[in-house]
């Protein structure tokens, strides 16, 4: 008799059905186009839930969902499912980020070039009866300078079609080393400004993130070469619309290609529906035979490994632990995660490597979930990459050449214990520490200078020149836009010629009030972060 139940409440392809089946120890149900109180009624029943992005898994369907253990999402989003109270249940949720690679790069790469060839107008001329051979002449794309941003696996299989095309390629991804990009024989800019300068194709295969919001402004968009071509195929939002279409209108930017939008789907007075030379489709990046059937054989793999044997792969919420495990390291994580998350703040821009040291009591432990902790944090950090979490972080890491080392402890210390984070550029080294006081987590050490201040809560970091007034300036500064300071620790260096201030503050500075500390007289670096 089955031990588990998987409910299939979207449509997969048949052979992930099947895979679910092979197991004895499954009985599966296929229930497509449930309405929401049709599952809630009868989740309760099941131990596993597969998903694609129709089914709205709530948390009034965790509420209900007493036995459910697993998720899995056939595809890579999990905007439809509620993570926070997934983990809340202890329901384990994983996705399939590889199984559409290939469908979304193809499918980018069909709209450049549909773009630079009029595809789409050529056909609905002719349609119309009319042959305008002259008013559809289109460009080659050969020799032309592609600016990629964003090289995980799309990003990199574009680039390849991209190179046997003949096209000169520049890649930025905040996580992609110099290593890297040379062995995938793409040129590596340190900014996304760099990479757009003198593009005349831009392909966007980023997350969506506060960061990378109209990733694609005006002024980027500027950067391009005249005539310059969009495809996006990521997330909608990376392209400010309005002004990708005062860019085509003003004659600068050449056209653009959409599979994505701000609002999906696009209303009827779409401003960018009037663009002379546009192609659109209806995210359909993902949209093939193969990847439907890649990703349902990839789910249905995961959940059943998950129900049977307890392995735990491309999970978004948790990773897989046993007690004892995190019993004896349990305390060091929070502090990891802060340690890992303000290197990236502070640090060097894509970093060759990630070096995490170890001090005293917490040597002699299993550091390997520490470490994967402080990575973890690096990399969410460095780029708010919401699915980043202890059980991919490695392969993050490994994909864009980033490697993690472990060492003891370089810093000189008075501390008995301690965790040191460096991030490693060349010959250029960044690097954070953080101890306990009794059992209270501190960060001590921030870039070369010694300090004291909490592990987490919003902060400002001030780096200035060491002279008398910075600090009443900076206090008065804050005080007239009405944020408090909670906490404040001081530090210069040894010959007196700089210094800092890490100050805790009970709200987020405002951008204009960031501005006005950075134009201070003095006053050298202003970051404003959370932790």
């Amino acid at each position: 008799m089955a031990s588990y139940r998987v409910l299939v409440s979207d449509p997969i392809s048949e052979k992930g059905v099947d895979a679910l089946r092979s197991s004895p120890e499954i009985t599966v149900d296929v229930k497509t186009g449930l309405k929401p109180d049709e599952l809630l009624a009868i989740i309760g029943d099941y131990h596993g839930l597969v998903v694609r992005s129709e089914t709205k898994v709530t948390a009034a369907v965790f509420e209900a969902a007493k036995n459910l253990k697993a998720i899995g999402r056939a595809g890579v989003g999990v905007d439809n499912i509620d993570r926070a109270a997934a983990t809340d249940h202890g329901v384990v949720v994983m996705n399939t980020p590889s199984g559409n690679t290939i469908s979304t790069a193809e499918h980018a790469f069909a709209l450049m070039l549909s773009l630079a060839r009029n595809i789409g107008q050529a056909h609905a001329s002719m349609v119309a009866g009319r042959w305008d051979r002259k008013s559809l002449s289109g460009v080659e794309m050969f020799g032309k300078r592609l600016a990629i941003l964003g090289m995980g696996r799309i990003g990199t299989e574009f680039a390849k079609r991209a190179q046997a095309f003949g096209m000169t390629v520049v890649a930025y991804d905040p996580f992609l080393t110099a290593a890297r990009a040379q062995s995938l024989k793409v040129e590596l800019a340190e900014t996304a400004d760099a990479a757009l300068k003198g593009a005349d194709v831009v392909t966007l295969h980023i997350p969506l993130t506060p960061e990378t919001n109209h990733i694609l402004n005006a002024e980027r968009i500027a950067l391009m070469n005249p005539g310059a071509l969009i495809v996006n195929c990521a997330r909608g939002g990376l392209v400010d619309e309005a002004a990708a279409k005062a860019s085509l209108d003003a004659g600068h930017l050449g056209g653009i290609a959409l599979d994505v939008y701000e609002i999906e789907p696009p209303p009827a007075d779409f401003a960018l529906f009037g663009a002379k030379k546009a192609v659109f489709t209806p995210h359909l990046g993902a949209s093939t035979a193969e990847a439907q059937e890649n990703v349902g054989i990839e789910v249905a793999h995961q959940v059943k490994n998950f129900l049977t044997t307890g392995e735990i792969v491309n999970a978004v919420n948790m990773p897989n632990l046993d007690a004892k495990t995190l019993e004896s390291v349990g305390r060091y994580l929070d502090l990891a995660s802060s340690l890992g998350k303000l290197i990236a703040k502070l640090g060097p821009s894509q970093a060759d490597a990630i070096r995490v040291s170890y001090l005293g009591p917490v040597s002699e432990l299993d550091t390997e979930l520490i470490t994967r902790t402080v990575l973890t944090g690096y990399l969410s950090g460095a780029h708010n990459e919401s699915q980043v979490n202890l059980v991919n972080a490695p392969a993050i890491a490994k994909a864009h050449g980033l490697r993690i080392t472990e060492s003891t402890v370089a810093l000189a210390t008075n501390c008995t214990e301690l965790i040191e984070v460096s991030a490693v550029k060349g010959d250029e080294v960044c690097t954070v520490a953080g101890t306990f006081f009794g059992t209270r987590a501190r960060i001590v050490h921030i870039v070369g200078h010694n300090v004291e201040t909490n592990p987490t809560g919003q902060f400002l970091f001030v780096e200035n020149d060491d002279r008398p007034g910075i600090v009443g300036t900076i206090g008065s500064e804050l005080g007239t836009a009405e944020v408090n300071i909670a906490n404040m620790s001081l530090s210069r260096t040894s010959d007196r010629t700089k210094a800092v201030t890490v100050i805790e503050v009970d709200s987020e500075p405002t951008a204009s009030l960031l501005e006005q500390l950075r134009a201070t007289p003095g006053i050298l670096r202003v970051l404003s972060f959370s932790l």
